[in-house]
């Protein structure tokens, strides 16, 4: 049988120089094509972001009372922040430079550094992550986050990042973390030292330039255990806490405290639970007990229980009426080395979400020991898809008997304190927040034994404007 060959004419007007040509261009525009994908898929293992906020306050009696006739104080605070981020293969590593400063602290026309005193430049996080299950695993995450970090749980009551203030939160610690089909589970540690040494030194948890902590604490930790474990069920959200904190001994001489080797330590333990009871209702509680000693050696039993429920009024409005109990001491026993406290100290939250915008209680100034509570309803309206309204109404009680100092006791009643405060999205990267508090306090809050404000105006009051700007320097224009 004889096979007939069919030969191949040229295309009319097609050369082979021509053919060259084209290949070659499209072997050029591949290979841009992937330098450019190869380059979208590096700048998307960085991120790049930043953070400039502004905030001017009027306080008027903000934080603690003042004196009738004292002037308002005026200024202008600024927080700037710098993030880096980078993920590779099984690990991840992120920074976040930042400073804080108030405007005018430091002169104009000279190089000089700001002070610790005044907070300044500052790493306020530097950590790296290590993935330790494969692509091919099973479990959704399992990996070591270690370094500088902030560390926030549930509705951060007890465990936070402390946005709010401008220096806000951060842990040096190492925390293990696990999450598969709902569950949650961490693990983590911290261990402090003043500096490096070649023998054993006692931690000095008193820094010299600043007060520690910002819940009237006036101390850093030496050392933390911790263990987090939360679920996500059909109808929300159920977690649990155990945290160790130690801090260290100390000797009290004639009103100077010596640290000394050995710690005293104070466990928390408790649960969170976030569960929606109907489509428009919501409920949220949590309880927590703390024992041990607390940073004085004293005996601790204490506890907080808090329970708020939102409810959607209309597609716009919600309400949240709510009460928060945190123990006290009786004040009208006498308080020795070796009498047990009740006083629960709510480690380290964000009090200015929950107990009033004029941080009165559990923030930097302490305001007495006998405990609080704290009755309240909340409202937001969503005025706009860029405009919110927010109001807050408190009842502030101390928890336990207050002293009248002569024997007797006090009316418990600490003061009403009013919250307004409005949120407008200029654009999705610009926020502008104004608020405005009131309060209305009592002779008890200006008594020795909470505020110790001697003929104090029970009229404080306290505003500001916020201005928070954003960028994704990588961001798609």
């Amino acid at each position: 049988m004889q096979t007939t060959k069919t030969k191949l004419l040229p295309i009319q007007g097609f050369r082979k120089e021509t053919f060259s040509k084209v290949t070659l261009s499209k072997s050029l525009l591949l290979a841009i094509a992937l330098t450019a994908l190869s380059y979208n898929q590096a700048k998307a293992q960085f991120t790049l972001t930043g953070q400039l906020r502004p905030r001017t306050e009027l306080r008027d009696g903000q934080g603690t009372l003042q004196k009738k006739g004292d002037d308002a104080a005026l200024f202008t605070s600024q927080r700037a922040r710098l993030n880096a981020g980078f993920t590779g293969y099984r690990f991840k590593v992120f920074m976040a430079l930042q400073d804080v400063r108030v405007w005018g602290q430091d002169q104009s026309s000279v190089n000089k550094t700001t002070t610790e005193a005044n907070n300044g430049l500052m790493l306020h996080e530097a950590w790296g992550e290590i993935i330790l299950n494969d692509t091919v695993s099973k479990i959704k995450n399992l990996s070591l986050k270690i370094g500088r970090q902030e560390i926030a749980y549930d509705d951060q009551k007890v465990i936070g990042g402390l946005d709010w203030l401008q220096q806000a939160r951060r842990h040096d610690a190492i925390v293990l973390k696990f999450a598969n089909k709902g569950w949650i589970a961490d693990i983590g540690a911290a261990f402090n030292q003043n500096k490096e040494a070649n023998v054993s030194t006692v931690y000095n948890g008193i820094p010299t330039a600043y007060g520690a902590g910002t819940n009237g604490i006036g101390t850093m930790y030496k050392s933390f255990q911790y263990a987090y474990v939360g679920k996500k069920f059909f109808f929300g959200d159920l977690s649990f806490l155990f945290f160790k904190d130690d801090f260290n001994k100390y000797t009290n001489v004639a009103a100077v405290k010596t640290p000394v080797q050995g710690v005293w330590s104070r466990t928390t333990t408790g649960l969170y639970y976030n569960a929606n009871l109907t489509r428009k209702i919501n409920l949220t509680g949590s309880y927590y007990y703390q024992g041990g000693r607390n940073k004085d050696g004293r005996v601790l039993s204490a506890n907080l229980a808090s329970i708020t429920s939102t409810v959607q009024v209309s597609r716009k409005l919600f309400v949240s009426p709510g009460i928060d109990y945190l123990s006290g001491t009786d004040g009208t026993k006498a308080v020795t080395a070796d009498s047990r406290s009740n006083l629960f100290d709510p480690l380290y939250g964000t009090p200015h979400k929950f107990w009033g915008g004029m941080d009165y209680f559990y923030a930097a100034n302490g305001f007495g020991s006998q405990g609080l509570m704290n009755y309240f309803l909340k409202a937001k309206y969503n005025a706009k898809d860029n405009l919110i309204f927010f109001a807050e109404l408190h009842g502030f009680e101390a928890a336990n008997k207050v002293s009248n100092g002569a024997g007797g006791t006090q009316t418990s009643y600490l003061g009403t304190e009013l919250d307004l405060k409005m949120s407008y999205n200029f654009t999705k990267l610009i926020n502008i927040e104004a608020g405005y508090s009131y309060m209305k306090a009592t002779n008890t809050m200006a008594s020795a034994q909470v505020k110790n404000v001697s003929n104090a105006n029970l009229s404080p009051q306290w505003a500001y404007v916020t201005l928070n700007i954003k960028p994704d320097f990588f961001a798609k224009k």
